[in-house]
């Protein structure tokens, strides 16, 4: 009988099995997934920019709306995409030989523009302004070739046939004349090419926007060795199809704040965004010339100006008084009559790229953290959401998803700092008993910018294969208010590490959530440095990857672009007067200190963070023996584009680890050299 009971059992358990798949036993950072580098460049696309845009031309064309789409297997190339409201599929407009992207500040942004149905971009190649009537037809140029001129932020007047937009004049430098571009607005006559400078003088120029009734432009400026989150200033002038009367040129008073995306009502008076609050909220500016600030929160609307062409607002076109709006992502609805605000439930819990169209529908691009990027329509007074076009179809099942956990921790000098955690997530696997998991911390380029908890790929790439993930909003990160952002002034290189390190410490031994021995750190750009500053001058991680990271903050300040050639003055300090500090955070000075695996990944076509960077810091630590890996990656630049190369920097990242780590891949589409290392 005990026999028999014994079998019974064996079959129970056995079509068990079969039932249900149990889950594998298998070490982390070993584990299979489905979620390849393949699979995060194939299949989707990315919204470049993070915008959308209605034509301006009013309510006969209000039923289209407009984004950019980045396409990772085009190498990279940004194509203009459209859909009206009702049709069965999306358009796009971009012949192949096309590529719509500016290269003004370098990061771009504001790249197209639409009325009357004919779109208006900025050809990446030659930096000209183009229109195009229908998707089926050919761009016509309509500004000059050859000047070294480049465009963003563009507006089409409408009753004046002119084009308004800032333009960035690098033929000084190309000729060697001038050690810097120049910028200005400037007002574009699209049938003879002939342009207008509108405002000049100061070192920047963004967000040019005319009032409903062609009379007036307002901009934003600023002049080194300000940042637009620093200090800008927000001008008007009066506006005539000859250029503006120069004696009506005027700066709105508002003191030492960061003004950001001013626009007009149909009414014709002027909102902005403005941190006077010590918080980015919207401000109206009455016809009285008084201000105030629109349902004040302690939260923030729209984020730092690093690229042309961010909306984190819009008014509707036909006057309601309505205004869509997004604070802290979450996408609400402000009456200007009533003075109330209606939140509007959307299923996604970020919003970026507001439009509002003449016929009540509000368009953005959403996402969540289990949902990936999406344009939607919202209908502004019922908030039903419809979904217009996916940035990928949902095909990854949730058993391999692991969900953002927000995190706040204690740094040094007993202050806050915020993370978000990504635990291990495989349904096909668990890790043997009593193990933990490897820990890769992410650090977000800008300096001044943030990580966000959306659906990202690259995480998931990461924590199904086994390595949990900590994304980390160091002090100086956007999104917690301009005091918290202010924290990294003069501090870049301190708080940075410091909060990078707190936070893979807590992880590790406060929620005990991660293995303390196996701890990485992994960044690009301004993340990459402090990727190379942790290693070098902090005594945690026992690994780091840095993808075209600075290692000698001296030749940054020496050799970028003009956006960030002042910015190490509030970073660091006034170079040359404390060019000891610049020597004093600069990995490069200090390698005798790095004594742990470090790789590279470099664009060798990087304008930002030159190659050289790389280069030395690949060379003095390959000098010392220690493991360490050099990629340079022909035909890119500040960043990844080609589906070749975001592969190769992902599957080659997670091989370094398993090397050093001491972990099985279940795969391995990529090995790379990795020197002084043996049988790697």
């Amino acid at each position: 009988m005990r026999r028999l009971l014994q079998t019974f059992i064996f079959v129970v358990k056995t079509r068990a099995r079969k039932w249900r798949k149990m889950p594998q036993t298998a070490e982390f950072g070993s584990w299979k997934s489905p979620i390849t580098s393949a699979m995060v460049t194939h299949g989707g696309v990315s919204f470049a920019d993070g915008m959308t845009q209605i034509d301006t031309a009013g309510q006969e064309f209000a039923d289209i709306v407009y984004w950019l789409e980045a396409r990772a297997d085009e190498n990279g190339r940004v194509v203009l995409c459209s859909r009206r409201l009702g049709a069965d599929k999306c358009e796009s407009w971009t012949p192949k030989d096309f590529n719509v992207r500016s290269r003004a500040h370098e990061y771009g942004g504001g790249a197209f523009f639409v009325h009357g149905g004919t779109a208006y971009f900025t050809n990446f190649a030659d930096n000209r302004i183009y229109a195009q009537k229908s998707p089926t037809s050919d761009p016509q140029p309509i500004t000059p070739a050859d000047k070294g001129w480049r465009y963003a932020d563009g507006q089409f007047i409408g009753k004046m046939d002119r084009i308004v937009c800032v333009r960035e004049d690098h033929s000084g430098i190309e000729s060697g004349q001038t050690k810097e571009a120049v910028n200005t607005v400037v007002m574009i006559n699209p049938q003879t090419q002939d342009q207008v400078i509108l405002a000049s003088g100061a070192d920047f120029y963004t967000s040019p926007k005319v009032s409903p009734d062609n009379t007036t432009v307002a901009w934003v400026q600023w002049n080194h060795p300000n940042m637009p989150w620093d200090c800008t200033e927000l001008w008007t002038a009066k506006l005539t199809p000859d250029g503006v009367e120069e004696d009506s040129k005027k700066q709105v008073e508002l003191g030492d704040v960061s003004v950001i995306q001013p626009n007009w009502s149909p009414s014709g008076e002027l909102y902005y965004i403005c941190d006077s609050t010590k918080w980015w909220n919207l401000y109206h500016r009455k016809s009285d010339g008084s201000h105030n600030a629109i349902a004040p929160q302690e939260k923030e609307i729209g984020g730092p100006h690093w690229i042309f062409g961010n909306s984190a607002y819009a008014i509707d076109p036909q006057g309601s008084g309505k205004i869509a709006m997004t604070y802290g992502g979450m996408l609400e609805i402000f009456d200007m009559k009533s003075q109330e605000t209606k939140k509007l439930e959307t299923g996604f819990t970020s919003h970026n790229g507001i439009s509002y169209s003449h016929d009540g529908y509000v368009y953005c691009v959403a996402g969540s953290p289990v949902q990936f990027h999406c344009i939607i329509r919202v209908n502004a007074s019922t908030g039903k959401t419809d979904i217009v076009k996916e940035s990928r179809p949902m095909t990854v099942d949730k058993g391999y998803l692991s969900v953002a956990e927000p995190i706040t921790f204690t740094t040094a000098e007993d202050k806050t700092a915020h993370a978000y955690f990504y635990p291990p997530k495989n349904k096909d696997y668990e890790a043997p008993a009593d193990t933990l998991p490897p820990l890769l911390v992410q650090i977000h380029g800008g300096p001044t910018s943030a990580c966000q908890p959306d659906l990202n790929l690259k995480h998931q790439y990461y924590t199904s294969h086994g390595i949990a993930v900590l994304d980390v909003n160091y002090r100086g990160s956007t999104g917690h208010g301009t005091e918290y952002r202010n924290q990294l002034r003069r501090n870049w290189g301190i708080h940075d590490l410091d909060d990078s390190c707190y936070g893979a410490l807590h992880m590790a031994n406060i929620a005990k959530k991660v293995d303390a021995n196996r701890l990485a750190i992994s960044g690009g750009s301004a993340g990459g440095y402090t990727v190379l500053a942790c290693l070098t001058f902090k005594d945690v991680f026992k690994a780091g990857v840095s993808r075209y990271g600075v290692a000698e903050l001296e030749a940054l300040a020496q050799d970028t672009h003009k956006f960030e050639s002042r910015y190490l003055d509030s970073l660091l300090g006034k170079y040359p007067e404390e060019k000891q500090i610049y020597f004093d955070r600069s990995p490069i000075n200090s390698v005798d200190k790095l004594t742990v695996p470090v790789a590279f990944f470099q664009g060798e076509d990087d304008k930002v963070v030159l190659p050289n960077q790389a280069e030395m810091m690949y060379a003095a630590v390959k000098s010392k023996g220690i493991p360490t890996a050099y990629v340079l990656f022909k035909g890119e630049g500040h960043g990844f584009r080609k589906a070749e190369n975001i592969q190769a920097a992902l599957d080659g990242e997670l091989y370094f680890y398993s090397k050093i780590f001491g972990f099985e891949m279940a795969e391995t589409p990529y090995k790379m050299e990795i020197d002084n290392l043996p049988n790697a």
